[in-house]
């Protein structure tokens, strides 16, 4: 007698394996994603926090030239274009408007005098641009660098 030996034949993946294949690749992506946007957001923090930084060059230039610090009402436009009144200044001291802004297209906030005698202090809403917020959308402050 003969022995016949079928082979079983794969015809392609079961459905339960197409499953399992589909629910790993959906982790590794979801995971992937939330690492990749979440350093987005730090990334931009770290951009803000950087902008405020470069200003207080331009900032002290003014005060060199024209013997002050910008008022709080003259704010940080006051490095694009001379305030009235001013004598002294040569500037532009920053090349545009966008160089006074976060990276979140929000407008810098700057006061002089700052908090706790400081002579001026220069803000960023956050990427909410509300006062306050947790993680990203935490104010930014040029004293807290």
């Amino acid at each position: 007698m003969k022995k016949v030996i079928q082979h079983k034949s794969s015809q392609g993946f079961s459905l339960i394996e197409i499953i399992v294949v589909i629910t790993i690749i959906g982790l590794i992506v979801g995971w992937a994603a939330t690492n990749i946007f979440g350093k987005g957001d730090l990334a931009q923090v770290k951009i803000a926090r950087a902008k405020i930084t470069q200003l207080s060059g331009p900032l002290d230039l003014y005060k060199l030239e024209t013997g002050k610090y910008p008022s709080s009402n003259d704010g940080l436009k006051a490095l694009l274009t001379a305030p009235s009144g001013v004598t002294g200044w040569s500037g532009p001291y920053v090349k545009n408007a966008d160089d006074l802004k976060d990276p979140w297209k929000n407008d810098l906030i700057y006061r002089s005098p700052g908090s706790d005698n400081r002579p001026y202090e220069i803000v960023s809403l956050g990427s909410d641009g509300q006062e306050g917020g947790e993680g990203p959308a935490k104010d930014i402050k040029s004293w807290e660098q």
